[in-house]
């Protein structure tokens, strides 16, 4: 486990670093972090599922400026606006949600709020939660974007796009951007997806056959043995070591 180990702590520090957020190697952070902005932010991390090359491109192609404007300007200027499985309605009635988040506070304030009381699930529960009570519209596609909160953790998902923005907000390095104080870095739980699943499995990391919020706990747990104070530094080199087939 030693080698793994000096192993993953070279991938860390090499891949902290902005070649890693380029077009060579397309990421939502690389988006994320043109705003500086956790709403902004949150939209990158929800809408980040399928191919890093189309989920860029579509972050691309949304207009930000959009979360100053009212309710019909926000859904006129997301007529043609499209991902997967949200449709042009899904696409404007989300950033009508995320305005009316900045409108309460912004997701920093409410996440924090729940994880003095719940830890990390218990902000991601309430800022979920907040979510959904901020508009009426539901849809597959939109519930799909939001997800659901963690109820019973043998059944919940590994919430991997909801770890990802955690991670950007709370961790400050060359390629997170730290805008959240208060929150540790030992608290947060590794965004877990096939890719970190597989490379995890391989490399004798995570025991854990299914890709949840289980498994995700049991890796955090194992890199804590690592780094206790930052387990999830290990998160990128772990990503990108099954995403290019290295691990």
């Amino acid at each position: 486990m030693r080698e793994i180990q000096e192993r993953l702590n070279a991938e860390a520090v090499a891949r902290n670093c902005e070649d890693e957020l380029s077009k060579g190697h397309p990421d939502p952070l690389m988006v994320a972090r043109r705003y500086g902005d956790e709403t902004v932010a949150l939209a990158c991390a929800l809408f980040s599922y399928g191919s890093a090359v189309a989920i860029v491109k579509f972050l691309e192609s949304l207009d930000f400026s959009l979360l100053e404007q009212g309710d019909s300007e926000i859904l006129r200027g997301c007529q043609n606006r499209y991902y997967r499985f949200q449709n042009s309605e899904d696409c404007g009635q989300f950033l009508i949600t995320l305005k009316r988040l900045r409108g309460v506070g912004g997701s920093g304030r409410i996440f924090e709020t729940g994880y003095r009381e719940g830890g990390i699930i218990g902000g991601l529960n309430l800022l979920i939660e907040t979510l959904y009570s901020l508009n009426g519209y539901r849809s597959g596609g939109y519930t799909f974007l939001i997800g659901k909160k963690v109820e019973h953790l043998p059944k919940a998902s590994a919430m991997k796009r909801w770890m990802m923005y955690l991670r950007w907000m709370v961790r400050k390095d060359r390629l997170d951007m730290g805008l959240w104080k208060g929150i540790r870095n030992s608290d947060l739980i590794m965004p877990m997806d096939t890719h970190t699943f597989n490379v995890s499995r391989r490399l004798g990391l995570l025991k854990r056959s299914q890709c949840d919020l289980k498994a995700a706990m049991e890796l955090t747990e194992m890199l804590k043995t690592f780094d206790p104070q930052d387990p999830v530094k290990y998160d990128f080199a772990l990503y990108r070591l099954g995403q290019e087939k290295k691990g």
